[in-house]
């Protein structure tokens, strides 16, 4: 989807910043799982063939360049938000593969051209058009998908330092080109979400594995809902791993070029080195800002959104919509049961058992069967209309859903089945590499979350206060931390009998 939004200034970062030292660190960053897979990646050759250009492929829609030890990647289709294609994805991924074999390519950056979007998304209405045209268009579509898993499934894996800028828009197949990155920066112009369900899709790119795996029932929110994130709301979420303001990046881009880390250093003292040279472009998170998905909203959240049925869920939201009721997130819920009546039935009940089986996947599992459920979707009714209601046809209309409504679902009827089962006539996608791991392996950059507030709380005893503070020295003072624990301690924590310490609730 791609959504337009005016930008209110601020003050630019002063020109100093650039000039400042890096400190190296040589504390290694702890691995949180082990990546597996020693198979080596596609040849030369083999990528040369595979990503080859095809007629009509634009020959500028991505931009390279090199400055010292760092690499670009430029999105460059500003008039279209940036939204990703197959020219651009047989573009980027051969250019990665180079890149990960070279010596002197230490650190990547990605980030989209103009000030309006870092990527919208792919471009779907191509997708639909191509569908109309019958089974050779849609195989088109499906070999598309097929190659931006590949590309997404090559950045989750990839053993150079990969650093995203996602100034402006980023949605959809953006996330894909960002969320499975070790740094991702948000920024005051950061707009964020996971649309598919509006345009009878479901939420892929390794959506699969990136939702489920946030904390409660978050993940499961933002693929049902929709739900749109903006600014510092991305960093507070965990989206992103860091908040910087946007006319800080060009010069945080010259300083990463500038790092030359010693042939021994380990993946963990490289990305360490970069993330404290990132921190030092930080100036502060918005103090008039409180935590979106925090609070009483967070609670109704993993209240809601904890159920294994969509009518469950549905009947949850009602409870908490009802006038007087204890939750005090009447409104929301009332939002929330709105936006969920005008997506696609099939896509919500498609979606809630993908956030399911998708918390046991690995990465590597995780796209090829995304790649299986995307080929059924270009197939279905829903996909086709979705895009054509809300991208195509001009003025938009609602969309004609099939079903059309929630209610017209029989209760126990399974209409997701066909979508997680593999297709006989469609090989299972083929990767680059084997690489895979069951969690992120570098998840420390971020902002803490209920995992991590709950680790410290069962290993040792902290008060409120010292264990705020146990978070900001060992985080090293890293913006938004302080506010970050103290609404996880506000939501799950409370003080043992008998003493000043915290303790985590009983679910």
């Amino acid at each position: 989807m791609l959504f337009s939004k005016s930008i209110a200034s601020r003050a630019g970062l002063a020109s100093a910043v650039a000039s400042r030292s890096c400190r190296p660190s040589f504390a290694a960053m702890p691995l949180r799982a082990k990546v597996l897979g020693q198979q080596a990646p596609i040849s030369t050759q083999a990528a040369a063939e595979l990503f080859k250009p095809v007629e009509g492929d634009e020959p500028e829609d991505v931009l390279f360049n090199s400055l010292y030890n760092l690499r670009s990647i430029e999105l460059n289709r500003p008039a279209k938000y940036n939204a990703l294609n197959g020219s651009m994805i047989r573009k980027i991924a051969p250019r990665l593969l180079e890149w990960e074999r070279s010596d002197i390519a230490n650190v990547i950056v990605i980030k989209g051209s103009g000030e309006k979007a870092f990527c919208a998304g792919g471009d779907v209405a191509a997708l639909a058009k191509q569908n109309a045209e019958g089974p050779e268009g849609i195989k088109k579509s499906v070999d598309y998908f097929g190659l931006e898993y590949k590309l997404n499934h090559l950045i989750s894996t990839y053993t150079r330092p990969y650093v995203a800028f996602l100034d402006g828009v980023t949605m959809g197949g953006g996330v894909g080109l960002s969320i499975h990155a070790p740094f991702r920066i948000a920024t005051e112009r950061t707009h964020f979400a996971m649309p598919e369900t509006k345009i009878g899709f479901f939420p892929d790119v390794g959506a699969s594995f990136f939702l489920p795996r946030m904390p409660g029932q978050v993940g499961t929110y933002l693929g049902l809902t929709s739900a749109q994130l903006k600014g510092v709301q991305v960093y507070y979420a965990g989206i992103a791993t860091h908040y910087l303001h946007s006319s800080s990046l060009p010069a945080l881009e010259s300083r990463l070029a500038e790092l030359t880390p010693a042939d021994y250093w380990t993946m963990e003292q490289r990305l360490s080195v970069i993330n404290d040279t990132i921190e030092e472009f930080s100036t502060g998170v918005p103090y008039d800002e409180n935590i979106q998905i925090g609070g009483r909203v967070r609670l109704a959240i993993d209240r809601c959104f904890k159920h294994d049925k969509i009518d469950e869920i549905i009947a949850a939201l009602k409870e908490e919509a009802a006038e007087g009721a204890k939750g005090g997130v009447s409104g929301w819920a009332r939002n929330t049961l709105e936006e969920l009546t005008q997506r696609s039935p099939t896509s919500l009940h498609v979606t809630l058992r993908q956030m399911r089986l998708g918390k046991t996947w690995g990465i590597a599992h995780t796209f090829k069967r995304e790649h299986q459920m995307a080929a059924k979707f270009m197939k279905s009714h829903d996909f086709n209309e979705g895009v054509t209601a809300l991208l195509l046809d001009k003025p938009p209309r609602p969309a004609k859903w099939k079903p059309a409504s929630l209610d017209e679902i029989p209760p126990g009827a399974n209409i997701t089945e066909d979508y997680f089962r593999n297709d006989p006539e469609l090989p299972v996608l083929e990767l680059l590499n084997d690489r895979s791991y069951t969690q992120y392996p570098h998840n420390k950059f971020g902002l803490p979350n209920d995992y991590d507030v709950k680790d410290a709380i069962e290993k040792g005893n902290f008060t409120r206060e010292k264990l705020v503070d146990h978070f900001v020295e060992t985080r090293r003072g890293k913006q938004g931390v302080r506010q970050a624990v103290s609404d996880v301690l506000d939501r799950m924590a409370v003080r043992s009998k008998g003493t000043d310490n915290v303790q985590w609730k009983k679910e």
